[in-house]
């Protein structure tokens, strides 16, 4: 039987202040939850949004941040060092007894497989939020885990710091599934007021992108010219990359396109990029 949550009005967003969080955040406060915010800097605090400092790479500041939280939203990630960040959040959770614990991971976790130090230079990401996944499933609390494809922002990120070099190398072969930021989070927030549910369906973008079309329509949308060059990488990593690991195309549910986000930002329009 699963803990009913339905009277734990205080969730907890960590990361709440980068580009998923924030918008975690904002859902919750519409749909009149109040929200606690982890955060590795002090901010002042809100209608309905308590800010609370924390750091979960050394696990200081999280017991107090997770006492009287029914329900967790997990969204604080970085490159590398999931494992160590839940592992911290989970043994804090445990003591509070946290009613559900939402992650959210990413589309090919279980699937791109990071067996060499080649492998992890380039992939670490996915190892890392597999290593996180599996903490959340053994951590004996109730958990959602949402994998999602790569981030239109993060793509968008990722494309202007390209940009800037005279040629871009591009990984040849690698495609992209991209959805909406806002969407990930609006799925996020459903599954938090939700019950627990383990693994649910993955999210992604509704359109598959060879990676060198993801950079040409940035370039176009910037009005830059730069010669794009295909780079073949090896290991076993990137084979599963050519083979589709990362994508999802029978859960293209997401419904904002690359083109029509990049229709709304432009080359002077920074996007927060702060976890």
């Amino acid at each position: 039987m699963q803990p009913d949550t339905s009277n734990s009005q205080l969730i907890l967003v960590t990361g709440g202040t980068g580009n998923l969080g924030r918008l975690v955040v904002a859902h919750l406060r519409e749909a009149g939850r109040e929200v606690r915010v982890l955060s590795r800097a002090r901010r002042e605090s809100k209608k309905g949004i308590d800010f609370v400092v924390g750091d979960l790479d050394t696990g200081e500041g999280i017991e107090a941040a997770v006492d009287k939280i029914g329900i967790i939203v997990h969204c604080a990630g970085s490159t590398k060092g999931d494992e160590e960040k839940a592992r911290h959040l989970i043994r804090a959770a445990s003591k509070a007894v946290a009613q559900h614990l939402v992650y959210i991971s990413v589309v090919g976790a279980d699937r791109v497989p990071v067996v060499s130090a080649i492998d992890r230079i380039t992939f670490g990401y996915f190892e890392s939020k597999r290593a996180a996944e599996r903490a959340v499933t053994a951590s004996g609390l109730p958990w959602t885990t949402l994998r999602a494809t790569q981030f239109h922002d993060l793509t968008f990120a990722t494309a202007r710091q390209m940009a800037k070099l005279p040629v871009i190398p591009v990984p040849a072969g690698f495609r992209f599934q991209p959805v909406d930021t806002e969407e990930v989070a609006a799925r996020l927030t459903q599954l938090a007021l939700g019950p627990p549910a383990g693994l649910v369906p993955d999210l992604a973008g509704p359109r598959i992108y060879k990676f060198a079309d993801l950079i040409r329509g940035y370039l176009r949308a910037s009005n830059r010219r730069r010669p794009i060059l295909p780079v073949w990488l090896p290991g076993k990593a990137a084979r599963a990359f050519r083979a589709g690991a990362n994508l999802a195309p029978d859960r293209a549910v997401g419904r904002r396109t690359w083109e029509e986000f990049l229709s709304s930002h432009t080359d002077g329009e920074p996007l927060q990029t702060e976890a």
